[in-house]
């Protein structure tokens, strides 16, 4: 049924993302995918890599760390001059660009803000054509 699974991650806060990533890596095992872990960062230095190509390194190492039991992993760095404004846009793109059927993210419980400003997973399930699988 889908093929390939999107997995927007933070590798900044790779430890909140743990019932989410389980429920990726199930799902793509499940239907045979491959799962392919889509990071945004900026040019500047960061808490994850002090160039894009550090943070691109990080994140390939924790595609193949995920790599397990015949699961089949890939990632995508893609880099914004301002994630904080674009990282919804830049996520979007690279699921199209990806081919990604089935995007996985972790959410937050929904808060007062969130009438202000929209979550990253509202948006993409609003605007992507591939499913979306919020994980609370």
């Amino acid at each position: 049924m889908y093929r390939k699974v999107i997995f927007p991650v933070d590798m900044a806060h790779i430890e909140r993302l743990t019932k989410a990533l389980q429920t990726a890596t199930d799902l793509a095992r499940h239907y045979q995918a491959e799962l392919c872990f889509v990071g945004v960062t900026s040019t500047v230095p960061g808490p994850v890599g002090h160039t894009p190509a550090e943070y691109e390194a990080r994140l390939n190492q924790f595609a193949q760390e995920h790599a397990t039991n015949g699961l089949k992993t890939s990632a995508k760095a893609c880099v914004s001059h301002d994630p904080a404004i674009d990282t919804d846009k830049t996520l979007l793109q690279a699921i199209r660009d990806l081919g990604g059927d089935l995007v996985i993210m972790q959410t937050h419980a929904p808060n007062v803000l969130d009438y202000i400003w929209a979550g990253h997973g509202d948006t993409i399930a609003a605007h992507s054509e591939a499913s979306v699988f919020l994980v609370r």
